[in-house]
């Protein structure tokens, strides 16, 4: 199994693509297939049948997965996307850190 850079509710900016230089949080993260779903990125169109009663068909819109290659962790203080060391505080917590600017990162 591999680990990503990445978990569910960060702050992303993807960083190739379609969607390029949109910002969004993590709604889904699948580390089996190394893949993410972004909040309003790679949005596909499904055409949906109606099935039973009350339930309409129609085009719904909504996030498919994204390889997680293509996003990178958002740091607030630097306002772009960055790369992160993780870093072991005092009381052996570990947490992760901007490259740039040294800022935590959640």
């Amino acid at each position: 199994m591999t680990k990503l850079h990445v978990k569910k509710d960060d702050t992303v900016v993807v960083i190739t693509g379609k969607d390029k230089g949109k910002k969004g949080k993590v709604l889904v993260a699948s580390p089996k297939e190394n893949k993410v779903i972004v909040e309003g990125v790679n949005i596909v169109a499904r055409h949906t049948k109606p099935s039973g009663q009350g339930n309409q068909g129609g085009i719904i819109r909504k996030e498919a997965h994204i390889d997680a290659s293509n996003v990178m962790l958002y740091c607030d203080k630097c306002d772009k996307g960055v790369r992160v060391s993780v870093k072991v505080l005092d009381n052996g917590e570990k947490v992760r850190v901007c490259k740039k600017c040294g800022n935590t990162i959640k």
